[in-house]
């Protein structure tokens, strides 16, 4: 008997046994409609993930911080001289040094605010390092010609309150810095002018400038005395492309003695989270290939009950002359139309429901988002929308391990029905 005959057959008896055949297929289908979704939610949200994180993270910029990363900053200063060499790495384009200065209260006549640390930058370096953050304002600008009382404040300084702000482009306020301790804390207090009032930006990376002050590094330079000497906390450096981020680490790392420095690079901290995110995509999709398992349970049963009930059937079939790899491929023809079936409608409806899962999953986010954060911003509400990405690799490899679990589990009962001996099985009740 030719294949296509007795694929035929094949269909001609689900065709008979239609509510059975239905319930048999609706379990592939639910399956293959969880993997398509599972997995393509998983793709979409782990895509929206990394671009969110590398639009927020400068890949192209190195921290480099003295001590261990974990142990807290250490009193060890960079020089002029360490951040030159630092500077002459074939793959940094510039690198800067920066101040940083705690317990920090400004006033603007009856008006108060405070700020966590005020850092002393090289304006025009800094600049060219943050080009994206640190372009927008407010009010005011960047200073191209800083003087040495101009300062720069983050938005959630000068909008503490998101009402009355703390102070205006051009305003002169004075800031109180804490210079050291004797027996109680010594303060002294400074005049600076505003110059410019950054846009709130939220936290895209490591660094927030929300709630930062900064001031000419001149000027923290002579503020404590350190004209000449090591002053540097934090050293930031720009590579050419973040593709070589983790070598130029890795020769930064040896200017220094062991140990003596740590260098966030952000691209393997980005590719950690995407390996996490892999893994979890994986484990849910698992958990959906599990209930093809239970369909292909399912799908086993019935063929053996079927094989039960058209016993006496076989029997005329075999005793006419037909072979056992008839009967086999008769019954597996039944199971393999089942998976193709299931599997191409499973994808159909998996596509709808990763849509509507979609729609449901960003608008729920999106609520939760609003009531952790009283003042969301649109790069924030651009991070909760979870589009589902549809890939071709899963797309074929559900539809495969939905038909092979369909052959597999049928392979028994199939068997089973090819085996029968035709005298036993015509005098069968």
């Amino acid at each position: 008997m030719r294949l296509k005959q007795t694929v035929g057959i094949a269909w001609q008896n689900m065709k008979h046994r239609r509510f059975r055949t239905t319930l048999t297929t609706l379990g592939v289908v639910i399956g293959v409609t969880a993997i398509i979704a599972l997995a393509s939610l998983g793709e979409g949200f782990r895509f929206a993930v990394k671009i969110r994180m590398e639009q927020g993270f400068e890949l192209d910029v190195l921290t480099v911080i003295p001590g261990s990363l974990f142990a807290g900053l250490s009193r060890i200063r960079f020089t002029d001289a360490q951040i030159e060499n630092v500077s002459q790495i074939p793959d940094v384009e510039i690198a800067t040094g920066i101040m940083q200065m705690g317990n920090v209260t400004l006033y603007n006549g009856d008006k108060k605010a405070s700020a966590f640390v005020a850092t002393a930058v090289n304006f025009t370096e800094f600049k060219q390092i943050y080009s994206n953050r640190l372009g927008e304002y407010t009010e005011g600008e960047w200073p191209k010609r800083p003087q040495n009382n101009s300062i720069i404040l983050g938005y959630n300084i000068n909008y503490h309150n998101e009402t009355a702000p703390f102070a205006h482009a051009g305003d002169n306020i004075t800031v109180k810095l804490l210079k050291g301790f004797t027996l109680y804390p010594i303060y002294e207090y400074y005049n600076f002018t505003v110059t410019g009032i950054l846009q709130k930006k939220g936290t895209p990376g490591l660094t927030n400038f929300d709630y930062w002050v900064f001031i000419p590094l001149e000027t923290g330079q002579k503020i404590y005395g350190l004209e000449g000497k090591d002053y540097a906390d934090l050293i930031f450096a720009r590579v050419s492309s973040p593709d070589v981020s983790e070598d130029a680490a890795k020769q930064i790392e040896e200017l220094f003695p062991p140990y003596q420095v740590s260098i966030l690079v952000p691209i393997t901290f980005i590719r950690q989270v995407d390996n996490i995110l892999n893994l979890v995509q994986l484990f849910l999709t698992s958990i959906a290939a599990i209930s093809l398992l239970v369909a292909g349970i399912g799908i086993m049963n019935i063929m053996t009950v079927s094989v039960m009930e058209r016993t006496r059937e076989i029997g005329i079939i075999k005793a006419i002359g037909a072979k056992e790899r008839t009967i086999l491929t008769m019954f597996l023809g039944e199971a393999l139309l089942i998976g193709l079936m299931g599997g191409l409608i499973g994808i159909l409806s998996g596509y709808g429901f990763a849509q509507l899962f979609s729609i449901i999953l960003s608008r729920f986010m999106t609520r939760q988002q609003s009531t952790d954060t009283a003042f969301p911003s649109p790069e924030t509400q651009q991070a909760t929308t979870v589009n589902p990405v549809f890939s071709l690799e899963w797309t074929i490899g559900a539809l495969i391990f939905g038909v092979l679990i369909c052959v597999i589990f049928g392979w028994y009962p199939a068997r089973k029905a090819a085996k029968l001996d035709p005298v036993k099985a015509l005098r069968y009740e």
